[in-house]
């Protein structure tokens, strides 16, 4: 964690009641259902809108580019913002897609706090262990929700253990499942010493919740089966002897994860997971910056820009950064700078996105995403202050792992598919790489679903059919070192060498023998294959 400066004043209330957080799950663990079931709690949505739904109603509310839509799946990480309580919700919901682990990257940068979704049949699966590396490299707090409850799933005891051993995470158990599959009932809070019992018959009600005195209470007779009765009575005291009991600065420090189970599709177990959140999630944290920390506190406004998405409104050619405030209290028509230009912005039409209806945000504070509209001048990386020459680090920019060439179905428009990829590239949808011999471009991704996601895209908002092609480049490499170094080293390897969309000096490679030879031959120059998001 940042070193805290000792002897902070509390934060103000406003900022105080912030609770900004994204979820991460493997795809398929429930992570959208768990989303809207958050929007209809949180008052913001009327009906969850069933991801099996029919037609128009399957259209989940966080999901707004054609292909999610058509898929099913996230592709592009969504914020929100909605009240809970007296607590305000910022939620980002991240692609559970491995292909788009580089967005979900990016995006972890912005939050203060995630939650894991685990699916109670399948336990740790290995995109949720990915992403769970990612939070672990940030020590972001981890709250775990274990969905679909109500399935044939494992036994509790053999989930937690999972976690426990494939995470390497003390799992504290802040609710207790009563039956499982077809006999699942409800669960026990532990922390709050209640019986939740689940309502199979209306998928978005809130489940009943029972206040009962301890466990040996007579009144769980008369809602729970007596075999099931015994062995919740079995588990629970088995747990509170093995288990860790909840600590708040452990689980700060990203060491220990309460657990809650539930059933995300019939509403259970979700309004316990948000009270958790409300409860025991962090308030707005310091953010790391050069040449100094930003606190939350501080009274002049900062913030900084996580990712950028383009055309979310298809007939206009809008760009939408989205900036996680770190500092102070924003009020819209503020004038604010933008450190990598140093020129002032004026930030008249910022939006607040709620699922996906959005509106002017008159207002915002640290912990808050505002999205800032505006024709390319924002990227990715970039910090906004009001006056202060401050840039927020460590939002990275990784390697790509495919390379392929892309052509315009129509030659006569070659001119329109830069502008299309410049844009992508700027999104931080793609590499898009310019080589130093010859026309063309080479686009580099993570994972081979991207490219099917910026074809589509590319003709849809474009208008331009495209093709990928084989590449006989296999991976890119930053190039950095001494200038005579690099020049030397460029001059003399030209059909390896390309340039992003920075105009920064990137290095094609076919082989890992290639890289080896010029950490050999050019040992002035270094090659590196993530580079930091910033001037």
């Amino acid at each position: 964690m940042l070193d805290t400066p000792q002897n902070r004043p509390a934060l103000p209330p406003e900022i105080a009641r912030r609770r900004t957080f994204a979820i991460i799950s493997h795809p398929d663990a429930g992570k959208t259902t768990l989303t809207e079931k958050f929007l209809l709690f949180g008052g913001a949505i009327q009906m969850a809108g069933q991801v099996r739904a029919k037609g128009e109603a399957r259209r989940t509310r966080s999901d707004f580019m054609a292909m999610e839509k058509d898929r099913g799946i996230s592709v592009s990480a969504s914020a929100m913002s909605f009240d809970f309580k007296e607590f305000r919700f910022n939620l980002v919901d991240t692609p559970g897609h491995s292909d788009f682990s580089e967005d979900t990257y990016r995006t972890l940068t912005a939050v203060d706090a995630a939650v894991m979704v685990i699916d109670g049949a399948k336990g740790v699966e290995s995109q949720t262990q990915k992403l769970f590396e990612v939070c672990r490299m940030r020590d972001l707090p981890i709250l775990t929700f274990c969905n679909k409850m109500d399935r044939e799933s494992r036994d509790v005891f053999e989930i937690i253990d999972e976690i426990q051993e494939n995470l390497a995470i003390d799992v504290t158990p802040a609710s207790w499942p009563i039956g499982v599959g077809r006999d699942f009932l409800g669960c026990y809070d532990m922390l709050r010493d209640r019986l939740e019992l689940m309502d199979r018959a209306d998928r978005n009600r809130v489940a009943e919740s029972i206040e009962i005195n301890g466990l040996d209470d007579p009144k769980l007779a008369d809602h729970v089966p007596a075999a099931l009765l015994e062995k919740l009575r079995e588990d629970v005291e088995m747990a509170r002897e093995l288990l860790p009991p909840l600590d708040m600065a452990a689980m700060h420090e990203g060491s220990l994860t309460p657990i809650w189970f539930g059933s995300a599709i019939n509403s259970f177990g979700v309004k316990e997971l948000m009270q958790g959140i409300a409860t025991y999630g962090p308030e707005p944290q310091i953010q790391s910056a050069q040449p100094r920390q930003i606190l939350p506190e501080e009274t002049k406004v900062s913030g900084f820009v996580f990712k950028v998405q383009a055309n979310m409104d298809p007939k206009h050619r809008d760009r939408v950064a989205f900036v996680r405030l770190a500092s102070g209290h924003f009020l819209r028509g503020m004038k604010l700078t933008h450190v990598r230009s140093k020129k002032p912005m004026s930030i008249t039409n910022p939006v607040m996105f709620l699922a996906s209806d959005r509106e002017l945000a008159e207002e915002a504070w640290a912990g808050d995403i505002i999205g800032i509209p505006n024709h390319g001048q924002l990227r990715i990386g970039d910090t906004l202050t009001e006056g202060e020459t401050i840039r927020v680090t460590g939002i990275p920019s990784f390697a790509p792992e495919l390379l392929q060439g892309v052509r315009a179905g129509d030659p006569m428009k070659a001119k329109h598919l830069e502008k299309a990829l410049m844009q992508f590239a700027e999104e931080g949808a793609a590499k898009v790489f310019k080589p130093s011999i010859g026309s063309g471009f080479v686009v580099g991704v993570v994972g081979q679903l991207q490219f099917e996601v910026l074809a589509s895209r590319i003709e849809l908002e474009y208008g331009l059919p495209v093709r990928f092609d084989a590449s006989q480049f296999t991976s890119a490499r930053w190039v950095s070192g001494a200038k005579q170094a690099v020049d030397k080293f460029t001059e003399s390897n030209k059909q390896h060498i390309a340039f992003d969309h920075d105009g920064d000096i990137v290095y094609l490679t076919r082989l890992q023998w290639d890289i080896d030879r010029v950490a050999r031959d050019y040992p002035d120059v270094t090659l590196t294959a993530t580079k930091e998001m910033m001037v």
